[in-house]
């Protein structure tokens, strides 16, 4: 298996985003890549970032570092604000992992063995059977819920070191799961770890989505608030606002960290 090296990622187009090479690839560009990450056996440590992933590196160090030596993919209207802004344009695509990764599922040209670990155990084993009807071609195995302690944690990683999947769902929140793919997670484990967050209770329904209609005015996170105000008023309300005064100090000559 090869390494996804410094030289395999500098090939990839990217906007700077409050210090984070974030990948401008349109949709098709991007299923292209992980296909050839995926066939080439290329160990390749896939994320997202967002308006909140990105106000966690400005006050997380090693979140942001480890952030380089993942494939970083732009999701929602908060990051196309700041290229805009930065580079003159949005990304080419909106590459939300809600929408993306079940997509990629669907056009994968190989059939893979995906492994799910991260979320509650019934949201997890709700999502093995989403993903097995959308995109039956593909093997799907749970390992673990997102709940586990070191010793358990040693039992993971033996039993993907054993079934060593092509790809890895890992939904634990952002930035433990970036941070546990990082510590943890080498060729030996899998091809394509993928940080995915609240896919799995999105896809089996233990979140509900947005109608198609406000998803398509980019406004699902407004949404999102409306359905849990308590858990997610800090990271829209105010975080929100913060977002974009960073994104304003690093267009300002001297001002960020570009």
């Amino acid at each position: 298996m090869l390494p996804s090296s410094p030289a395999f990622l500098a090939t990839l187009p990217t906007r700077d985003i409050l210090g984070t090479p974030v990948a401008a690839l349109g949709w098709q560009e991007a299923i292209d890549l992980l296909d050839r990450a995926v066939s080439e056996k290329r160990f390749t440590r896939v994320g997202f970032m967002n308006a909140h992933n990105a106000n966690l590196t400005a006050g997380n160090t090693r979140y942001a570092a480890i952030l380089r030596d993942f494939v970083v993919l732009p999701d929602g209207i908060g990051v196309d604000i700041a290229s805009s802004v930065l580079h003159g344009s949005a990304f080419p695509a909106n590459l939300n992992g809600t929408d993306f990764v079940p997509d990629w599922l669907v056009k994968a040209k190989t059939p893979m063995t995906v492994a799910l670990l991260g979320a509650s155990r019934k949201s997890a084993e709700s999502a093995v059977v989403y993903f097995t009807k959308l995109a039956p071609q593909h093997r799907y195995v749970f390992i673990h819920d997102g709940f586990f302690d070191k010793k358990q944690e040693q039992t993971i990683l033996a039993d993907l070191a054993a079934l060593k999947p092509d790809v890895l769902f890992v939904a634990m929140g952002v930035p433990r799961q970036e941070l546990w793919i990082a510590d943890h997670l080498t060729a030996d484990h899998c091809t394509l770890p993928i940080a995915v967050g609240a896919l799995f209770d999105l896809v089996s329904g233990a979140v509900p989505r947005a109608p198609v209609m406000v998803r398509n005015m980019r406004m699902e996170w407004v949404y999102r608030l409306a359905v849990e105000p308590r858990r997610l008023f800090r990271r829209y309300v105010l975080g929100v606002p913060a977002f974009l005064w960073r994104v304003m100090r690093q267009r300002l000559p001297l001002g960020g960290r570009s």
